[in-house]
């Protein structure tokens, strides 16, 4: 038996019997705290009576059964559970209501379907080409711990604009070997090894690095065969990827076999790895150990190889302990380089650290060991991405506000019947991301088109964009993310219009008072294509002035051959019997495609020096190439190889030393890379570099042993079978390497292949852009007509003409438009001439041609546009709109 107790005013206790605890917890448990005290004060009172009349016990059951009596709906708390249920259902209805009214609206859904899919799909190309930059090198394991050593050379040639190098001298890597802390492995290799591997009867060729034997200690590379840490610890040892097993053993095992390099220096095979997965910056077939390549360059007691300005093909890599703060190994760094910087005022270097997640994508770095990309780009790409996207999104309120009037009177009965604020915004939010999931899909298929065309524009060694399964949620969230940005304004709008105000006049209904928003974002809209169709049209226009520039010398009908180790006189004699070849040539490099070698060249002045550009050519390379001589002669034939004695020089050495005219410049003796030679001849200035540069000091010199192309002067009427009959030359002499020719006219235009891709992706962005505008601009025109048919047929019966009508429907957005150019063609002329073409030496002059092309197309495009639209509603029969009134 329970009771409360309480103090009698004779201080006896009272015992006062009280209802069972357990039913009074259920009760306060369900019930309503707004409810719980009157309830249970009148079932207090309830169970005393009964107390009286019927006693304890059945007090005590009536009390349980009250309690459970008034388990009703609107005595229960609202519990989590249902209102989870609760928020379901109204999610569902906010489903059914977007569906149904995206049905209803076919034309306009359909506008913005397709705009939004347009935009989405180079969105989705963003994400898959970023997402597979920044999974480079994330595979090693100790990758947190990881940096590489870069370099700046600033010398007298570059005196303020320093060379900033992904290479570095090994003269670090023993200086941090030997005499600092923190580092728990050093990795020092040398770039670009290549050559020819023999085994039996089997040769291939295949390119890797001099690698250090710490390689495998630092970088998670999957090694099959061989002992990691050792396998490249000896000199003529060599690791091979599966790939290269495959093709040079076939089915046997490579371990311990001895291969032949350039026909010359064996190598053992001391280790199998799989290949470099695609997302790592160092790719090889072959590793070669290092000690090798140290061991030749000192074994005549020489260090040179280890001065501190050799650091233009050499690589130092760092695994730092786990404690180790990265500045403090830059603090090492900077005590070396003003140490080495004082021993010398000829030169000044800086070593910094860059940490293996920075390389790619990362600064744009002159001698990359792989693959890389600016992060420039990216943003670059980013940017003109998201632009685009917002066209897209801006279409969609557009319509959506176009088309508010329509919606107001829904939006006010909503209200009426209760609905908040949050929930119509709700509502037409959800219609946007309904619209742009479907958009998503379509997307998708876009994306397979324009993936082919974005992988040709070089990128192919970086990337693949192909889609993962982890990119499907990116691109989903990304697509809800569109959806909520497209749907945020007009959900807006219409969630914060007035019941009673949409109810009784919707027409009054305004966004912003004295400013049209749908004005704006059209003139946005058209302003950007406008903006793209200049910039394409400027891009284009240079790249044709570039690859037709006048070089000084000539470039026609002559073909490029490369020469891969074969002896330069052998092909040549070859070669010339061929019908159609009418002179040959040898050299080391094809001028003007962005190759440059350089020199140290001096004339009286022992300490006045420059560094000039050169090439080496043989005595029939200034003819056939038509070069103008100023004074003197081409080379003569050398039956000498060994001592070099005469160069070729330009107007501007001539100019930069003070040696008069080029008559009195000839059989003057200067100093090249210590080497004393006589000026034979002086050919007038031409552009050597490619067109951004300005004309430069250069020299020719003839070296025999440095020629790697020939270079022939061919004239044929059937070029297809010059080119074919050459090539069967070439498979007489060498059945190992393909057959490489091009023709000097397509090398310049691979050479400024960066302008077409220029004009290529700006070209797509202003067909996106103005696609996307286009299809705004249809649904805006639709609208206007559909607003106005009864006003078009009223003027009609009182004798407008269609032209009148249809001049009258358009003159807005003409005006629009030739807003939109006003502002479109001064930004992209200053953008271009002020920020793009800026450092370019040689360059078109920005036309009225340029500027007004971007505008006549729009404009162009735009009245089609709306004509079709207005032309529709101009020729309707007024008695069709009119009749029901």
């Amino acid at each position: 038996m329970e009771y409360y107790t309480g103090c009698g005013f004779s201080g006896y206790q009272v015992m006062t019997p009280q209802p069972p605890k357990w039913a009074d917890k259920l009760l306060e448990w369900y019930c309503r705290k707004d409810k719980l005290e009157d309830l249970q004060g009148d079932l207090y009172e309830f169970f005393n009576r009964n107390v009286a009349e019927k006693g304890l016990s059945r007090a005590r059951m009536i009390y349980f059964l009250d309690a459970v009596k008034f388990f009703r709906t609107y005595t229960i708390k609202k519990l989590k559970i249902l209102g989870r249920m609760n928020s379901f259902r109204l999610f569902e209805n906010y489903w059914k209501t977007s569906v149904r009214s995206i049905a209803r609206n076919k034309l306009f859904s359909s506008i913005n379907v397709v705009g939004l899919a347009i935009s989405m799909s180079v969105g989705i190309l963003m994400i898959v080409f970023v997402s597979e930059l920044l999974s480079y090198d994330n595979f090693h394991e100790k990758s947190s711990r990881i940096y590489r050593v870069i370099s700046s050379f600033e010398g007298v040639y570059n005196q303020g604009d320093p060379s900033n190098l992904a290479s570095t001298s090994p003269f670090i890597a023993k200086k941090l070997k030997e005499s600092y802390s923190g580092i728990e492995k050093v990795l020092l290799f040398r770039r670009n090894f290549s050559g020819d591997v023999r085994y039996g009867e089997k040769i291939i060729t295949l390119q890797g690095h001099w690698m250090g034997d710490s390689f495998f200690d630092i970088f998670s590379f999957d090694v099959k065969s061989g002992n990691p840490g050792t396998m490249l610890a000896e000199p003529h040892t060599a690791v091979i990827t599966e790939t290269t097993a495959e093709k040079l053993f076939d089915e046997e095992d490579p371990m311990n076999k001895v291969i032949t390099i350039n026909g010359e220096d064996e190598f053992t095979i001391t280790g199998v790895v799989a290949d470099p997965p695609k997302n790592s910056h160092i790719q090889f077939d072959i590793l070669t150990s290092f000690i090798t390549y140290e061991n030749d360059q000192t074994e005549d007691g020489s260090d040179r190889y280890l001065k501190v300005t050799n650091m233009w093909m050499y690589h130092v890599y760092l695994l730092l302990h786990e404690n180790t703060d990265p500045s403090q190994i830059q603090d090492h760094l900077d005590q070396i380089c003003e140490e080495e910087n004082a021993k010398s005022d000829r030169y000044e270097v800086g070593f910094y650290l860059e940490h293996l997640s920075e390389i790619v994508p990362g600064k744009d770095l002159s001698n990359q060991v792989g693959p890389t990309m600016d992060f420039n780009i990216i943003y670059i790409i980013g940017g003109l991405t998201f632009i685009v996207l917002l066209s897209a999104c801006f279409n969609y309120t557009n319509l959506s506000i176009a088309r508010s009037l329509r919606r107001a009177k829904e939006v006010g009965i909503r209200k009426v019947v209760g609905a908040r604020r949050r929930q119509i915004f709700t509502q037409f939010v959800l219609e946007a991301v309904i619209l742009s999931l479907a958009a998503l899909v379509l997307a998708l298929g876009l994306f397979y088109i324009i993936r082919p065309e974005f992988l040709s524009m070089d990128i192919d060694d970086t990337v693949s964009m192909v889609i993962r399964p982890v990119y499907i949620a990116y691109f989903v969230f990304f697509s809800m993310l569109v959806g909520v940005i497209a749907g945020f304004l007009p959900a807006t709008f219409l969630s914060k219009i007035a019941a009673l105000k949409a109810l009784r006049d919707p027409g009054r209904l305004k966004l912003f008072t004295g400013v049209n928003l749908r004005k704006i974002l059209i003139v946005f809209q058209f302003t950007l294509s406008i903006a793209f169709i200049i910039g394409a049209t400027i891009s284009y226009q240079q790249y044709k002035y570039a690859v037709n520039f006048d070089l000084g010398y000539n470039t026609e009908n002559i073909l490029n051959v490369r020469l891969k180790g074969n002896d330069s006189e052998l092909i040549k004699s070859s070669f010339s019997t061929v019908p159609g070849v009418e002179a040959i040539s040898k050299s080391a490099f094809i001028l003007s495609s962005g190759n440059i070698w350089g020199a140290t060249l001096k004339y009286d002045d022992p300490l006045d020096s420059i560094s000039t550009h050169l090439n080496y050519v043989d005595e029939n390379f200034i003819d056939l190439h038509d070069f103008e001589l100023l004074a003197g002669s081409a080379f003569p034939i050398r039956v000498n190889t060994e001592n070099e004695e005469h160069i070729i020089v330009n107007e501007l050495v001539l100019k930069r030393f003070n040696m008069g005219t080029p008559d009195e410049a000839i059989g003057k003796v200067m100093d090249v890379d210590g080497e004393k030679m006589a000026i034979i001849g002086v050919v007038k200035n031409f552009q050597h570099a490619m067109i951004e540069s300005d004309q430069h000091e250069f020299i020719f010199r003839y070296v025999p042993d440095n020629f790697y192309y020939v270079n022939l002067k061919v004239q044929s009427g059937d070029m297809i079978s010059l080119i074919h009959n050459l090539e069967k030359k070439w498979r007489k002499i060498d059945d190992v390497h393909p057959f490489e020719a091009e023709f000097f006219e397509d090398k310049l235009q691979e050479a400024y292949s960066e302008y077409q891709y220029y004009f290529k992706i700006i070209g797509f962005l202003a067909f996106l852009a103005i696609s996307i505008s286009s299809l705004g601009l249809l649904g805006m025109a639709v609208y206007t007509a559909e607003s106005r048919i009864k006003e078009i047929s009223i003027r009609k019966v009182l004798g407008a003409t269609e032209r009148n009508l249809i001049y009258l429907l358009s003159k807005g957005f003409i005006l629009m438009i030739l807003m939109a150019g006003l502002i479109a063609v001064p930004l992209t002329y200053y953008l271009f001439d002020q920020l793009v073409l800026s450092d370019v030496a040689n360059r078109i002059s920005i036309g009225f041609m340029e500027l007004s092309m971007g505008v006549f197309i729009t404009m162009l495009i735009a009245l089609l546009t709306v004509w079709w639209q207005t032309n529709r509603a101009a020729r309707a029969n007024p008695a069709t709109t009119l009749r029901d009134e």
